[in-house]
């Protein structure tokens, strides 16, 4: 069995707040709005927001883990973006051994990330 990636659900109370920052902010494409629910095209899979309360885990066991990750070839430039646009960024700018990223909040709540791979790879 090939198994595609073929849907990403997002939960958000205003889901026209949430829908402008994905098309204005994030850069995705609004591809349609089926029965009031919007369509982005996620390179091949659609990313559909629907109305309804994001479920959080219990404070004591949350993780910083993203919800939908986006990898990027210019990570500062994406920051500049997301800055000019007032999207907080909590935790700044973090990295290890080969990538860059940033995490935050879209308007529903869902944690994002967007990170540059490869950026300390060193060929021998």
């Amino acid at each position: 069995m090939k198994l595609k990636l073929s849907v990403v659900t997002l939960w958000a109370e205003d889901v026209n707040r949430t829908t402008d920052f994905y098309r204005d902010v994030m850069g995705l494409p609004l591809l349609t709005v089926d029965r009031g629910l919007p369509h982005f095209d996620l390179g091949g899979a659609y990313l559909v927001i629907l109305p309804g309360r994001l479920y959080k885990p219990d404070e004591s066991t949350r993780s910083r883990f993203p919800v939908l990750a986006f990898a990027v070839d210019n990570l500062d430039d994406v920051i500049r973006d997301l800055g000019s646009h007032g999207v907080e960024m909590p935790w700044g700018v973090e990295e290890d051994s080969d990538s860059r990223w940033v995490m935050f909040n879209d308007p529903g709540g869902n944690l994002l990330e967007v990170a540059m791979f490869g950026v300390n790879k060193h060929h021998t």
